[in-house]
This record gives C-alpha cells, sequence and structure tokens, in this order.
C-alpha cells in the first residue's frame, strides 16, 4: 500500500510521537525517508526481505519507497496487560536538501547514508541510547530548529559504524513494481495468515497468477521462496514465544503454525544458529 504523507504548512520535517495499543499500519511505503525510535514495544519488523525481532530502544532509518510493516506481539497489549507501545517517527521528503547533498563535498556522509537506507538500516541499541536525547529534542523542536537538528543527526546516523542493513543482498527495490498491487496483496494476507496453513494456490490466486508464474514472481519480489519467507516468519514468531518461557517447545512448535517437531527444530536451528532449548538459555543467561 502506498501512503500519502502530508506535511502541514509544507514544513521540511514530519515528527509524531505515538501511543496505541500496537502498530496499526499495514505493510506500506512512501517516498519520504523515515526514522522511527521505538520508546516501548517489542514485537517483529518487515523490512523489505528482512525480518527480524525489535524492542525498545530500537532505531531505524529506512529509504524512500522501501516497503515495511512494525508489528507489535500479540501479548505486548491484552486486558490484563494494558500497555501501549511508544514511538516516535520522523519523515522527511526525498527532496529535502537534495541539490546540497549531491552537490556539496559538507553533506557528502549524509548523501552515502541516503544511499545505504535504500536497503533499510538498524542502528545498535548502545548507538541508539546516544541518540535517545537529541531524538526526544528534535520531536520537542519546531521550525528551522527542527530542520537544523534533523541535519545533526543525519550526520551522526552517517559517521556511526554501529548499524547493519536490512534488506538481503538478493533484494533489489528497482524491482518492485509499485504500479501494481499484487506484493501489497501477498504481503497483506501473509502477514495475517502465516500461522496458518498457506497453500501455494490460495496466495497465486490473491496474486491473479499461475503458481509457476507467481513462485518466479515471489522470489524476485523478496529473494526467497513462499515456504522460506513464511519458515522465516514463523520462526520469527517462535523466538518470541521461547523468550517468554510460558510453552513448551512441542507447544511453541504448533503455535507457530508447524506440524512437525523435528522440521520445526531444525528450522529453527537454521535460522537462529540455536536448538530452541539453547535460544532460551542463550537469550536468559546472565
Amino acid at each position: 500500500m502506498h501512503e500519502q504523507i502530508d506535511f502541514p504548512g509544507r514544513s521540511a520535517v514530519k515528527v509524531k510521537r505515538q501511543e496505541k495499543p500496537h502498530f496499526t499500519y499495514p505493510w506500506h511505503f512512501h517516498s519520504e525517508y523515515e526514522i522511527l525510535y521505538v520508546i516501548d514495544g517489542f514485537g517483529t519488523s518487515f523490512v523489505a526481505d528482512s525480518i527480524e525481532k525489535f524492542d525498545s530502544g530500537d532505531l531505524a532509518l529506512l529509504g524512500s519507497n522501501l516497503p515495511h510493516f512494525w508489528k507489535s506481539d500479540e501479548s505486548f497489549h491484552s486486558e490484563n496487560n494494558p500497555k501501549k507501545v511508544i514511538y516516535i517517527v520522523i519523515q522527511f521528503s526525498n527532496a529535502f536538501f537534495k541539490e546540497a547533498i549531491l552537490e556539496y563535498p559538507e553533506f557528502h556522509l549524509i548523501k552515502e547514508l541516503l544511499e545505504r537506507s535504500a536497503s533499510g538500516i538498524r542502528f545498535q541499541h548502545s548507538f541508539a541510547s546516544k541518540m535517545k536525547k537529541q531524538l526526544f529534542g528534535l520531536a520537542n523542536s519546531t521550525g528551522f530548529e527542527r530542520t537544523i537538528k534533523l541535519l545533526g543527526i543525519l550526520q551522526q546516523f552517517a559517521k556511526t559504524k554501529e548499524y547493519k542493513l536490512l534488506a538481503g543482498e538478493l533484494y533489489q527495490a528497482e524491482n518492485h513494481n509499485f504500479t501494481n498491487d499484487r506484493l501489497t496483496k501477498v504481503m497483506h494476507y501473509l502477514n495475517t495468515c502465516y500461522l496458518k496453513n498457506v497453500e501455494l494456490k490460495k496466495v497465486a490466486e490473491i496474486a491473479n497468477l499461475h503458481p509457476s508464474a507467481f513462485c518466479r514472481f515471489f522470489k524476485e519480489k523478496s529473494g526467497k521462496s513462499l515456504s522460506q519467507f513464511v519458515n522465516d516468519m514463523r520462526i520469527s514468531y517462535a523466538c518470541r514465544l521461547i523468550i517468554e518461557g510460558k510453552m513448551t517447545v512441542s507447544q511453541v512448535c504448533y503455535e507457530s503454525g508447524f506440524n512437525n517437531l523435528s522440521n520445526f527444530n531444525r528450522s529453527f536451528k537454521r535460522q537462529t544458529g540455536f536448538t530452541p532449548t539453547s535460544y532460551f538459555k542463550e537469550f536468559h543467561k546472565k
């Protein structure tokens, strides 16, 4: 889904501080760059073909037209636990200081940063912690001061080595044809049904393609086969259940959409490098 972002008064920068039961915006993209800082919350982030857990203190920079979706964990907000996810989102146009960034050497590092952001950038928590005060300062500022603060933050983003790129090497943003909504429909279906039995024929029908044509289409768009993509989503969900420690490995297996324990164990080890039991111990190790 393409999101149209409105900038009140034609401002250069838009900032929102949100408090909600959970992230609500579905799989989407927009031409603007976006900085997302999670103050409190946890769940799973989907950026291009990347699926990762996020937690409080998560800081990411997303490039222009990069599809993404933050999904709060279902256990974060409930009747017995009425917490809210709290986050700051900062958006600025892909034309922001464009000529200066392309032309002047003073902006060279920011230019490289924005180029890297085409794959999505997640900063390490140690760096995000250092940036917290400045991000809050930007959110509380207005007008010219806000624009200057954003440039300063981007320069620090550009200079740090404490980051990782999110999209895989096979992901090519230019391959995404956003004039056709096949990918949007497919991702919406997968994000809501991945814990159930996902049939190739059904997903191909949603994309209005023959199954063999759909397999080529999906591999080109995501860099993964449909089964690999769904498995990765299920393992990501299983990781959260294991960390919570409320279920046995067998219960986690079936709760996360697998119907075979040995297949679950193999998939979990392949994606995380740990067995489910050792993953729990590693996470809770002091």
